[in-house]
């Protein structure tokens, strides 16, 4: 086997993913304990809000901004512009003499996780085969749930140190990720689909080849094929005027980017960074005595849980997985809000990050604990890998990068407002919280089920027929018809003619390939 494949490629670009994961880290691990809140003045409410939204605040600039410099310098290049930032904000946060600093930092170190969140998974998807897209592109989200765990571990350690490295440190050693992403990905190769929105198609066909043959086979059947099919969509999207932010805003464009900016959305409303950022506070009002360690037992959930996805999601399909991942999330979330209205009271003790508490109810507090837990889980299996991996593959070529950025950027607002809204409005509304999360999830679930189509097994050129001539909702969960299979092979049915002699192709000198019916 290659070194250099498809799944070494996308494993170590993931890292970029993992740097999110460091980062949610970095912030919920130090909430809880002595040495952070003594040195930033003990921040609650609104003040805890703004610090650990500051990096979601620069992480919607960054994902906007990716879209122009994945298109100019190629999707491998703008993710090392982007390692270059985490790198800067790293170092500010670990210096930081303040709150005002400490944010400053997060906000830069947010411009490298909207420009990675954007950019890897559609790097991912567009060296992907069309078979194992779904599985390629999980791996942003496994990266991710390594990257909290790593972190929180490497924090919890340090939370044992009686001075300001308990914080520092850690904050520090997140900018070795970024270090290793930035040099190792001058030995990777660029984007196939980003070459051939430059007519770069000598490089488009070496890159392909090197990616789907194990000996560099320029006149592999499959390889002939799928660089047909990207040259004759691209060549149909460059007669479009226009590939500016505006064009996202006519039809027939306009259905698949609200519909991708749609999966963002959910899948920050359905409330899994309230669980993930703030973890210590739920823990805490429930009446959990080691918040830290069992905090600990969430993230470790959250990694194994993600990888049955990588293993069914290209066989089963992201609709039903999206839809079965809601309905858990909204059952587990709506126990949680009831369990703490019924054995719950105000808090006695003032100055507190959460004012409602469970005293002398081990079982409520328990079960609490444990629908934690299940809530992320489902989350793992569902949402956190289909809402990278859906809005890439779903989008054309030549809007891909803005689209996407559009709804990363979605992505990021929602968790910019959550992370400063949701410390003061677990102060103010207590447990009614969790019944507007699930609530969310219920409505999450009526949106995916009226307009999102299955989208598995399709190249990324096959989505116009889906989005244009696809079978209806309803008349199969999972989009599994006749005519679904019948579509799925077409560019095996283009290989198998390149092979058998019916299709003649024939090698110009300027690198580019010409196809003659025989």
């Amino acid at each position: 086997m290659k070194l250099l494949n498809v799944y070494t490629i996308s494993s170590f670009t993931a890292l970029g993913g993992a740097l999110f994961g460091f980062d949610i880290a970095s912030m919920s691990a130090v909430l809880g304990t002595s040495q952070y809140t003594e040195y930033y003045g003990n921040p609650l409410g609104t003040r805890q809000g703004g610090i650990t939204s500051a990096m979601a605040g620069g992480s919607i600039l960054g994902a906007i901004c990716s879209s122009y410099i994945g298109d100019a310098l190629s999707r491998k290049v703008a993710i090392q512009v982007g390692a270059c930032f985490w790198m800067i904000g790293c170092a500010l946060q670990a210096s930081s003499n303040g709150v005002p600093l400490l944010i400053v930092g997060r906000v830069i170190s947010g411009l490298c996780i909207g420009i990675t969140s954007a950019l890897v998974p559609i790097y991912q998807s567009e060296i992907a085969p069309r078979k194992i897209r779904g599985r390629v592109v999980s791996i942003q989200q496994f990266a991710v749930t390594w990257g909290i765990l790593i972190q929180y571990f490497i924090q919890y350690g340090f939370s044992y140190v009686n001075s300001q490295a308990a914080f520092r440190v850690p904050w520090a050693i997140q900018a070795l990720p970024a270090i290793i992403l930035f040099i190792g990905l001058f030995w990777f190769p660029k984007s196939p689909r980003w070459l051939a929105s430059k007519n770069r198609w000598d490089e488009v066909l070496l890159v392909l080849a090197s990616l789907r043959t194990p000996d560099n086979n320029i006149n592999n059947p499959l390889v002939l094929a799928e660089y047909k099919e990207i040259e004759d969509q691209y060549r149909l999207e460059r007669e479009m005027e226009s590939h500016g932010f505006r064009e996202l805003l006519r039809s027939p464009i306009l259905k698949r980017v609200v519909l991708a900016c749609a999966v963002q959305m959910w899948s920050q409303l359905c409330g899994i960074n309230f669980l993930m950022y703030y973890i210590v506070y739920i823990l805490q009002s429930a009446g959990v005595s080691n918040s830290l360690l069992a905090s600990s037992i969430q993230y470790i959930i959250n990694v194994v849980m993600t990888i049955p996805p990588i293993a069914w999601t290209d066989s089963w399909g992201r609709r039903p997985t999206l839809l079965i991942g809601s309905l858990f999330m909204a059952a587990f979330t709506f126990i949680t809000g009831g369990l703490l209205a019924k054995f719950g009271s105000p808090n006695p003790i003032p100055n507190q990050s959460y004012t409602w508490v469970v005293l002398n109810h081990p079982t409520a507090t328990r079960s609490i604990q444990a629908c934690a837990y299940l809530t992320v889980a489902s989350f793992a299996v569902s949402w956190g890998p289909i809402s990278w991996m859906y809005p890439p593959e779903i989008i054309p070529l030549s809007f891909r990068a803005k689209a996407v950025s559009l709804a990363t950027a979605t992505n990021w607002a929602c968790n910019f407002a959550l992370g400063l809204a949701v410390p003061p409005l677990l102060r103010a509304i207590e447990w009614r919280l969790f019944f507007i999360f699930g609530s969310l999830n219920i409505l999450g679930f009526i949106h995916v089920w009226l307009v999102l189509p299955e989208t598995k097994r399709r190249t990324l050129e096959e989505m116009d027929e889906i989005f244009e001539h696809g079978d209806s909702l309803w008349s199969s969960l999972t989009g599994n018809t006749e005519r679904h299979r019948l579509r799925s092979s077409r560019i095996d049915s283009i290989a198998q003619a390149i092979e058998l002699g019916t299709v003649k192709i024939v090698h110009g000198p300027d690198g580019n390939i010409q196809y003659f019916d025989s």
